[in-house]
This record gives structure tokens, C-alpha cells and sequence, in this order.
């Protein structure tokens, strides 16, 4: 897989993979990382409920690489089939005593955008072959 990719092609293959378990917190409008990242995405080109800055040039690698929320890095790396020992690692990186922001970069020096393309095309792969994603 490319490692460019427009953020609809993103939602596309993010709505493919497996979802996590819904939790219900007040005040927040999602009930899984999976509903956060496709809501997310979706006004991706427009400020958005997050008053982004617009810029029709930012792909898919690009919001990976400005996710703050590191919930969201932790889902889909794993939803996507990343080596569990990665995961595992990523997961030990999050510091409750670091800001989000922190503790998104530490998920990605982990796992950049690159490898979890990798990923990305392999679940979609099997998700085409009928094999569990």
C-alpha cells in the first residue's frame, strides 16, 4: 500500500477493521476509538468540531502524525493488526504524567505512519480474502 492516501480512502479501510468495545463517558460523543477516529475524519477538510486549520493537501499520513488523542493511536495500530509486541510497547510509552501530545509522539516513534500502512494494507488484505481482519 502507498504510503500517500487521502483521508476517504482512509475511512474506508478504518470503517473495515474490527471495532472496539462502546463505552459510555459523559460529555463525549463517541463510544469507541473506531466512531472517534470516522467521525474525525469525516469533516477532515473543514474546521470541523475541532476548529482545524483546512488544508485540501493533508492526506491520511498527515492526521496520523497530528492525532493528539493517543487513545485513538492505541486502537487502530492494534485494530489493525500491528505486532502484538509492538502494541504491548506502545501501550507501556503512555504516561499519565505526559500530555496527550507526549504521548502521541511515543506511539508513533513506535510505530509510524510507514509501518502501519503496512498493516493497514495487510488487514484490508485479508479482509478481501475473508480472513478475520
Amino acid at each position: 500500500m502507498k504510503s500517500t492516501m487521502k483521508i476517504s480512502e482512509f475511512r474506508k479501510i478504518i470503517n473495515a477493521l474490527p471495532s472496539d468495545e462502546p463505552i459510555d463517558q459523559s460529555g463525549v460523543w463517541y463510544r469507541t476509538q473506531k466512531e472517534h477516529w470516522l467521525g474525525w475524519l469525516k469533516g477532515y477538510h473543514s474546521p470541523g468540531a475541532y476548529g482545524r486549520i483546512t488544508d485540501p493537501k493533508r492526506d491520511a499520513r498527515y492526521a496520523y502524525n497530528h492525532i493528539v488523542n493517543y487513545k485513538m493511536l492505541l486502537w487502530i495500530i492494534e485494530a489493525a493488526g500491528v505486532d502484538p509486541k509492538l502494541v504491548r510497547k506502545a501501550n507501556r510509552a503512555v504516561d499519565p504524567l505526559k500530555s496527550l501530545q507526549e504521548n502521541s509522539k511515543a506511539i508513533r516513534s513506535i510505530v509510524p505512519w510507514e509501518d502501519l500502512v503496512e498493516y493497514l494494507s495487510s488487514a484490508v488484505s485479508n479482509n478481501q480474502n475473508g480472513s478475520p481482519g
